[in-house]
């Protein structure tokens, strides 16, 4: 797959060609010589500008042309994603269902797949406010009209950048000085006609008094239609019916077969069913009723569990003979099918900035930004498992009020004879999806001073600076169950005769409002038939659904300064001096209803209100003073040092010293080594410390489940309580960087670089997840695990148990990240015209995380392709661009390797190990890679002195599928892969002088 990566040259600059010249100088020179001409403060792994300066730590350069001509859709962060470095983002296909952590629909980069908390994200160098309770900066805020280019760091950063740059930095720099006026139209649409989308930009800029003065603004909106209709998301890739299902004649110790199989196809989740399926029943009877299910209009099927065969499956029509497998019918179970591809994104946004020389060589400036945004996603059904219906006393006359009215008239009095309950799961076709309607306003506001001046006889620069930053975020679900309403709408029963509620007799009412007491009664309930499609009463659907949502302020203040020197030289040129300083305040607060928030009981466990969604306001601040020193010294024979320390002391976690050792060396013009030594850090963010509790109800899978139930169910429903911990310290991280940069003369326009990083953090951040607990309790037996777990004794039953589950974050994971990358382009000369060769590919090695936790075996993830945590093996992107001066075509392939469905997993047939939670067996853990091309053209328009571009996208030319795994939901690795097929985007540019 190396071989494919470079053979198709899939990558961005690594090199940029001086122009005029053409001769190629490594990209960290171009950036740091287009720094010292205009003044600007830039990414180059370091704060000091230098003419000629050449970074130890690898540099990736995005320019305004690879943006245009390259990108696959309106917003620049789907483009900067497509680099390798970038492994794990986080964007609005993977967010899909993050129904509680306010981060749906919203834009984050995760450098090296070490989380979003761990890459900084600069605009000209400095901070901005995050746009969610982690701190993550959304790069939908960035003003994308007026972005010069995107430069990218990939390597420890912190004793030049602050906390936080553990992976790396994803600097933005602005256009400050455009002349003239830049308007940008455009529109898309899919091959399948849907996620319709537009974009318009408009920005300017003018000088005045002389020159002394400028102003800038810029104002754009963007629109992206949702995909939640059934037939828009039931794409033929999501007909495969590609789930994951247990041998039923698997049992703990078995080692002649493997636990889970996942080369069938045409399976549906045996969990649930549209309009419900009973999944156990109790009684003289047990379980004679499980896998009957109800249908439209209640009426009542027998599920097909199937039998354990592998059908012959037709890619290209999308179906498959037989469709019976073990696992259920796919026909039947359509949960995955009903949830969306993309949100509605409606966003605009607004940027100005003056500047004005008060003095010579003295500059004041101020800008201002405000954002907004609104998302509203689709988030699948309201499932439901574990529901229990009363049916003691159904077979008597005159029926009791114990007996479950619904269930008396789906099952009849025969089939309920003998059975006391049943138990039913079900995906609630009758009930709207969840739906996620978040919005965000983001400010920003910054006011410095900044110029030149001779120092030493050499110039030096200098800057001061204030921020403020704030998001007003509100996290807002709808249709989201009401626990206790919906429980009391489900309990059904027929009136009796006389009662004191007044209710006819032999009417179905609500049991809490016609049983004995008086005290529970709701006159606002109404039943609610779960047992089939199209019985709900709407106005029953109305009471057991509602809207919860958080309001949550995020604020930022920093004041910082930046110096840079000369103070004198060596035998081998001038020694570079950079130091500053900065201090920087966090804040956040919320506020959630009364009627939204979840009971918090005095064991600490919760009682929720709502199946998602259960808010809790918190609030907290910290704030950290830092400065910084930083050198650059040449020592001849080709060779530099780059050093840096900042010294940190946080308000909440005490003093930390980060600091960096690097160097370069030429030993002769074509070649350059590099190395760098760091020490990093990542504070802990607003959410980790003062969360007051998130709070969830879902359910977890028994890992010990057998189909005979011995073992108990084959889930727990339960409530989780995730809190923050205050005591939390800093993440330290330990990085290399070693590499180099060759540029032959003999072939001029050609560069290329590799380069192995590693970097190992300590002290991680993390948390158990519910599940995690559960596989390590029950399966492992570890009694860590166990003690975090209680049962709720209102709410379960001998056959199944309701589960409270609290976690909370620690210091306690060590992440290990290794690898290499490689980078290359060649730019050759065609007359007038120019052919651009481009190519990047990262080659992970390992992604590990030790938890140091008793049972718990660590697992690289690298080479798995199953989820939104897994990391690639290898990850590449190419480009080959023909240019003319009026017309340009590039052509873009790019993709991730094939290969694990788990890290974890052991493959196997009929020698197996036993299966554990932390080695699970499987017939086949493989899935696929994949490889997308795009294509753009782009015809540019002389007008004068002004200039028109007219261009066409399209991306994932050839419509290829996205990356499937065996799973549930919509069936695909929806972080590397492209959800909608083809997309079609043509626009206009403008360039007016």
């Amino acid at each position: 797959m190396a071989a494919l990566a470079l053979a198709s040259l899939a990558a961005l600059p690594a090199a940029a060609q001086t122009e005029g010249t053409g001769t190629t100088v490594p990209q960290e020179q171009e950036a740091a010589s287009a720094a010292q001409s205009s003044d600007e403060l830039v990414v180059t792994g370091s704060r000091i500008i230098r003419d000629g300066f050449q970074a130890p730590t690898p540099l990736t350069v995005l320019t305004r042309d690879d943006i245009n001509n390259t990108s696959p859709t309106n917003n620049i962060a789907d483009f900067v994603n497509q680099l390798p470095q970038l492994a794990g983002s986080t964007k609005p296909a993977n967010s899909r269902l993050n129904l509680s952590n306010g981060s749906a629909g919203i834009n984050a980069f995760s450098l090296r797949n070490l989380g979003e908390g761990r890459t900084l994200v600069l605009l000209d160098g400095r901070r901005s406010v995050g746009s969610t309770i982690y701190g993550w900066v959304d790069v939908n805020t960035i003003p994308q009209g007026l972005v010069d280019r995107v430069e990218v760091v990939t390597g420890g950063a912190s004793a030049a950048y602050g906390s936080d740059a553990v992976g790396g930095v994803v600097n933005f720099v602005l256009n400050k000085k455009l002349e003239g006026l830049r308007v940008t139209g455009e529109t898309g649409v899919s091959t399948y006609g849907d996620g319709f989308n537009y974009a318009g930009s408009l920005s300017g800029g003018t000088s005045f008094a002389g020159g002394r003065g400028h102003i800038l603004f810029n104002a754009e909106i963007a629109h992206q239609d949702g995909i939640f209709d059934i037939d828009a998301v039931d794409r033929g890739w999501n007909h495969t019916g590609y789930v994951r299902v247990e041998d039923p004649n698997w049992r703990a110790a078995s080692t002649d077969r493997p636990r889970y199989i996942t080369t069938l196809r045409q399976v549906g989740a045996a969990n649930s069913t549209p309009g419900g399926l009973i999944t156990a029943s109790a009684g003289t009877t047990a379980n004679t009723l499980r896998g009957l299910y109800f249908g439209q209009g209640g009426g009542v099927n027998i599920f097909d569990y199937g039998v354990l065969q592998s059908p012959t499956f037709s890619r290209a029509s999308g179906s498959s003979h037989p469709s019976v497998v073990q696992g259920g019918s796919w026909q039947v179970n359509d949960s995955g099918r009903r949830i969306g591809l993309m949100p509605e994104d409606d966003r605009w946004g607004v940027f100005g900035r003056l500047s004005y020389e008060v003095a010579d060589g003295v500059e004041a400036f101020f800008e201002g930004s405000y954002n907004h945004q609104k998302v509203y996603f689709n988030a699948g059904p309201n499932l439901s498992t574990g529901i229990t219906y009363n049916t003691t006393g159904c077979t008597t006359v005159p029926v009791p009020v114990t007996c479950n009215a619904f269930a008396l008239q789906a099952l009849g009095a025969t089939r309920l004879a003998g059975v006391t309950s049943v138990t039913v799961a079900t995906t609630a076709a009758d009930l709207p999806t969840r739906v996620i309607d978040n919005e965000r306003e983001v400010q920003r506001y910054v006011a410095g001073l900044e110029g030149s001046f001779d120092a030493f006889g050499k110039p030096g620069h200098w800057d001061v600076y204030a921020q403020y930053g704030r998001s007003n975020v509100r996290e807002q679900l709808r249709n989201v169950m009401n626990t206790a309403r919906m429980n009391n709408a489900t309990a059904a029963a027929f009136a009796p005769a006389g009662n004191a509620a007044g209710y006819a007799a032999g009417s179905i009412q609500c049991l809490i409002n016609v049983d004995v007491s008086t005290t529970n009664n709701d006159p606002n309930c109404v039943p609610l038939n779960r047992l089939g499609i199209g019985v709900a009463n709407p106005a029953a659907i109305d009471y057991v659904l509602g809207d919860p949502y958080r309001d949550q302020v995020l604020e930022q203040y920093v004041v910082g300064t930046n110096w840079a020197v000369t103070p004198f030289a060596t035998w081998a040129g001038d020694v570079s001096v950079s130091f500053g300083g900065e201090a920087r305040k966090e804040k956040i607060r919320g506020s959630v209803p009364t009627e939204f928030q979840p009971v918090i009981n005095a064991n600490g466990t919760t009682s929720n209100a709502w199946s998602v969604g259960n808010y809790l306001p918190f609030r907290g601040e910290y704030s950290v003073k830092e400065a910084y020193l930083e050198t650059v010294v040449p020592l001849g024979l080709g060779l530099e040092f780059n050093g840096a320390v900042r010294a940190t002391d946080y308000s909440n976690s005490g003093y930390v010293t980060t600091w960096k050792l690097g160097g370069t060396w030429a030993p002769i013009e074509d070649i350059r080594f590099r190395v760098t030594r760091s020490r990093d850090i990542r504070a802990p963010n607003l959410n980790e410390l003062y969360q007051a509790g998130t709070a969830n109800s879902d359910s977890v899978t028994n890992p010990i489940f057998t189909p005979d139930g011995a073992n108990g169910p084959r889930t727990f429903g339960y409530s989780g309580l995730t809190t923050g911990n205050p005591n939390l310290l800093p993440e330290k991280a330990n990085s290399w960087n070693i590499g180099g940069v060759v540029s032959p003369r003999f072939l001029p326009g050609f560069t290329a670089s590799v380069d192995y990083f590693r970097i190992d953090l300590e002290g991680a951040i993390d948390s158990i997840s519910a599940q995690e607990t559960v596989n390590r309790c029950r399966a492992d037996g570890v009694q860590a695990y166990c003690d975090a777990i209680t049962e709720d004794p209102a709410r379960s039953t001998p056959a199944a148990p309701y589960l409270l589950i609290r976690t909370q974050p620690f210091n306690y994971v060590r992440r290990l990240v290794r690898g290499i990358d490689f980078d290359a382009a060649y730019r050759i000369p065609l007359g007038g015209d120019t052919l651009t060769l481009r190519g990047i590919a990262t080659r992970y090695i390992e992604n590990l995380a030790v938890t140091g936790v008793a049972g718990s075996a660590p697992v690289n993830t690298v080479g798995a392709n199953g989820g939104q945590g897994s990391t690639p093996t290898w990850i590449f992107r190419g480009s080959v661009n023909y240019e003319t001066p009026t017309f340009s075509a590039t052509v873009v392939g790019r993709g991730v390797s094939s290969g694990k469905y788990v890290a974890n997993g052991i493959e196997c047939s009929t020698s197996c190990p036993v299966s554990t939670t932390n080695f699970p067996t499987y017939d086949n853990n493989r899935v696929s890679g994949l490889f997308y091309a795009d294509l753009n053209l782009t015809q540019k328009i002389a007008m004068g002195s002004s200039q028109a571009e007219m261009f066409f996208n399209v991306t994932n030319l050839f419509n290829r599928w996205p990356l499937l795994v065996p799973e549930t939901g919509n069936a695909s690795n929806t972080t590397y892969s492209d959800m909608l097929g083809r997309q079609f985007r043509v626009g206009l540019r403008f360039n007016l002088r």
